[in-house]
């Protein structure tokens, strides 16, 4: 992979980005085959002005001028087909390849462990999957192929160089190392100059993306005068960042346009003495070498800004495929599909961490029944949590096992095995889309007359009825235009129209209002009813609903059984915890 060492090109990065054009080979050779032509092509119309000079301007011939005039004119058209050809298919490789490698991206990201995305920056990811792979594309737009374009061109040039004259030839080879060593210099410096621009464009990306999202904590808070400042300190170092670039770009250019300079000074000196002196060089090979020269070191100066693009993509692919070569996958072996579970599950030994070497469960042990429902309680950092994302299979357990119905849960298909889990959050999600979607998630087996018979089924229609649009009504990002409790009533529905085997709720009505509380009981009544449901339980309706309670504290189970079973233990943690947190709710 490329680093920030400095190294001008990664050719294993290189050919590893030449795979994503193997489905369009003939593109590819055509956008070759054009970049060869255009370079034989470069040299046709200074041989033609030599010709004109020698044979119709200095003879004044004005018959055979319009004759070389209309050749010329002929030699340009081709010439500029032929580049549009070039830029467009070249551009269009560009967009496929990208169009390619985004979607293998995006479909890599969706696969990631949720412990993933906890120590990722969602800013950053967002610049890798959009900002990063636009520039890939300049790749072949702007790079590879102008590259080998001017390479070519420039090989044509010195080979006609020496076969019209080797004298001005050398003249002009005199000065070429001086500009070939700058252009060596400039990318090597410009490399590691654009490492750091990315890495502050991704910084940059991931400090707006958080604040414009915590904007609610920013103002609720007075921070806009600290977070200004952050700001505007990060925005410098992106600043300072490309200003490194340009600086390079100040030195270089007027030394590539110098060196230009010098050689067609020494052609006109050198060759204009031999004209004068009544040698075997003309007008026009001077005229012509004037010409290529200017072919000769044009593209090395482009070659120079080109290769500054190829390689601020070669920077943007190496940052992309790290993200694709990141093995943050939950093994998905399984061979059995989870269908119609009757949920009996069970919990061995099972230990936990987030942070090796740093459990949050320790050698759980838990049996919940077919049909039970069972509330889980306990201190925040107990792992009441921890239990729901590993049922689901977000997170990889360290030992023991968890089953379902006596089977492995690794050994399930991992989609079989979330179909049949409906996870009911606390911090209830909501995309900028309609009621309707929102409930679905466009799932083409749920229609709409299903979402409305689930909403009467738990009481949620005639709420979702006052809402403008009814079920078309767009809740915009993150479903801000609905109250807590409306957004957490839209969630009940959710999982209960995908018809789970097993139900997971992790209650949140402290911050609803009474009319929400209620509808959000009567649909936890309904959806819970005749399947396997465990709840992350804050109400003490609900504790004392369950068929089992499981207290938990400092990742272990420390009391199992019912509400009435476990208050008549005497100094239990239950019954310490019902005093301190559920009796002030108790009527």
């Amino acid at each position: 992979m490329a680093n920030k060492t400095g190294k001008a090109f990664d050719f294993r990065l290189f050919k590893r980005l030449l795979t994503y054009t193997n489905p369009y080979k003939k593109t590819f050779y055509f956008v070759a085959f054009t970049a060869i032509l255009l370079s034989l092509l470069g040299v046709v119309n200074p041989y033609l002005t030599k010709v004109v000079i020698n044979q119709s301007i200095v003879p004044k011939d004005a018959s055979l001028l319009v004759n070389f005039i209309m050749l010329m004119l002929g030699a340009l058209v081709l010439e500029v087909l032929t580049q549009f050809g070039f830029i467009y298919f070249a551009n269009w490789l560009g967009q496929q390849v990208i169009r390619d490698i985004r979607v293998k991206l995006f479909a890599h990201m969706l696969q990631f462990k949720k412990q993933y995305y906890d120590q990722s920056a969602v800013g950053r990811l967002v610049t890798r999957a959009v900002s990063d792979i636009e520039t890939i594309a300049s790749i072949f737009s702007q790079g590879l192929f102008m590259i080998i374009s001017d390479l070519l061109k420039m090989l044509v040039v010195v080979g006609f160089m020496l076969y019209q004259s080797w004298r001005l030839s050398l003249l002009v080879f005199l000065i070429l190392p001086l500009i070939i060593y700058a252009t060596r210099v400039f990318q090597k410096k410009m490399k590691v100059a654009f490492e750091e621009v990315r890495t502050q464009v991704s910084n940059l990306n991931t400090f707006v993306q958080e604040r414009l999202t915590g904007m609610k904590i920013v103002q609720i808070f007075h921070r806009e005068k600290v977070e200004y400042a952050r700001f505007k300190a990060i925005n410098e170092k992106h600043k300072n960042a490309w200003i490194k670039t340009v600086w390079y770009n100040s030195i270089f250019f007027p030394i590539a346009e110098m060196a230009t300079s010098i050689a067609i000074g020494l052609v006109v000196w050198f060759g204009g003495l031999r004209v004068v002196a009544g040698e075997e060089l003309n007008l026009g090979i001077i005229v012509m070498f004037i010409q290529l020269i200017q072919m000769l070191f044009r593209p090395l100066r482009q070659i120079a800004d080109k290769f500054n693009t190829l390689q601020m993509g070669m920077v943007a692919a190496n940052r992309v495929f790290a993200v694709l070569d990141t093995k943050a996958i939950i093994k998905d072996q399984g061979t059995l599909i989870a269908k119609n579970l009757q949920g009996d599950i069970e919990f061995k030994q099972v230990s936990f961490g987030y942070i090796p070497d740093e459990l949050v469960l320790k050698g759980i042990d838990l049996k919940v029944k077919a049909g039970e429902t069972v509330a889980i309680v306990g201190a925040t950092g107990a792992g009441k949590s921890t239990i729901i994302n590993l049922l689901s299979r977000f997170y990889e357990i360290n030992d023991g096992s968890i089953s379902i119905d006596g089977i492995n849960i690794k050994d399930f298909q991992l989609r079989s095995l979330r179909n049949e889990i409906a996870v009911v959050l606390q911090d209830v999600f909501l995309f900028a889309d309609t009621i309707e979607n929102n409930i679905t998630l466009e799932n083409p087996k749920i229609s709409l007359e299903d979402v409305i018979a689930a909403a009467k089924e738990i009481g949620v229609h005639d709420f979702i009825n006052t809402l403008p649009g009814k079920y078309q009504y767009n809740v915009k990002e993150r479903g801000t235009m609905l109250s807590s409790g409306q957004r957490q009533l839209i969630a009940f529905l959710r999982a209960y129209v995908s018809k789970p085997s097993i139900l997971v709720l992790d209650e949140a009505t402290s911050s609803v209002d009474s009319y929400s509380e209620q509808l959000i009981q009567e649909a936890t009544d309904k959806i819970t009813k005749g399947r396997t449901s465990i709840i992350i339980a804050h109400r003490l309706a609900t504790v004392k609903k369950a068929d089992k309670i499981i207290v938990m504290d400092a990742g272990k189970i420390v009391e199992i059984g019912t509400h009435q079973q476990l208050l008549q233990k005497e100094e239990g943690y239950y019954k310490s915890l019902y005093e301190v947190q559920f009796l002030e709710y108790d009527i």
